[in-house]
């Protein structure tokens, strides 16, 4: 929480939206935790529904485009030099991605599953050169924007930093695509955003052309940054089927849908 405020003050400073930060407690003795405290925002996050004002085709295509932009302006930030530079260390960012999430399946797995360890394995073998350093948020979707209430369609805040650092900005990006909801593609357990199936709504291949145009980054190789959140998703979503399991979730009604919902992700990733 304090690596996660601080990061959101050094953002302040730039045109990136988010939340402004009014205080930091270290003090786990208040309430269990360290904590912070941030303006309230007034806005709205979009998941199985468009909010009226942002209802028309126009104003549904460009909260897609608006969620482009704004992760384009993340990325297109200098990381170089202080104070950004701070956040992270991006060298060697693909590669600890992998090393973390194939050490994290045998300690969370609660079945044997070979399609995870042998997308890790294809994952390992084929790590693309990174096209520039940039501050990646590591959860980037919808459901982690905050937009205003009002057309035109505008990102106020991002939301959800806690797992932020510098690394390759296509991770990002692939997270995005991976999870965004489209009429033509399977779901998967992490596409929470359901909206953007119904008509109005850009396509992936119109968001990451929009990303490319913004960026200059060459989009040939997005396909093994979209296995990667899928694999990611994949374990994370095992680690929330295991509790449930162990009776740690009770209540829990996505949880139980994981059973059939983590191999699910597999299969995307394979086809």
């Amino acid at each position: 929480m304090i690596r996660e405020a601080r990061i959101q003050r050094l953002l302040s400073e730039t045109e990136v939206p988010v939340p402004n930060i009014l205080s930091v407690c270290k003090d786990s003795g208040v309430l269990g935790v360290p904590f912070y405290i941030m303006d309230f925002l007034d806005g709205t996050v979009i998941t199985e529904r468009s909010p009226v004002a942002l209802d028309s085709m126009d104003q549904r295509r460009a909260v897609g485009m608006a969620a482009v932009d704004t992760l384009a302006g993340l990325h297109l930030l200098d990381v170089r030099e202080e104070p950004l530079i701070t956040i992270g260390r991006p060298d060697g960012y693909l590669e600890r991605q992998i090393q973390r999430f194939s050490a994290l399946w045998p300690q969370t797995a609660s079945r044997s599953l070979s399609a995870v360890r042998e997308i890790g394995d294809w994952l390992a073998s084929r790590i693309p050169v990174t096209q520039r350093d940039s501050v990646v948020h590591g959860d980037y979707r919808l459901g982690n924007l905050m937009y205003a209430r009002n057309a035109p369609a505008q990102v106020t805040a991002i939301l959800d930093w806690e797992m932020s650092t510098l690394g390759d900005p296509l991770a990002d990006l692939g997270y995005l695509i991976a999870t965004y909801a489209a009429p033509d593609r399977p779901l998967t357990p992490i596409q929470l955003t359901s909206v953007t199936r119904e008509p109005g709504y850009p396509s992936r291949d119109e968001l990451v052309q929009r990303y490319s145009d913004l960026t200059g980054l060459d989009m040939s190789g997005l396909a093994w940054y979209q296995v990667l959140a899928l694999w990611k998703a994949a374990i994370f979503c095992e680690a929330i089927y295991s509790r449930w399991l162990q009776g740690q979730r009770p209540g829990d009604a996505f949880a139980p849908t994981l059973e059939a919902g983590v191999p699910r992700c597999s299969k995307t990733q394979s086809s």
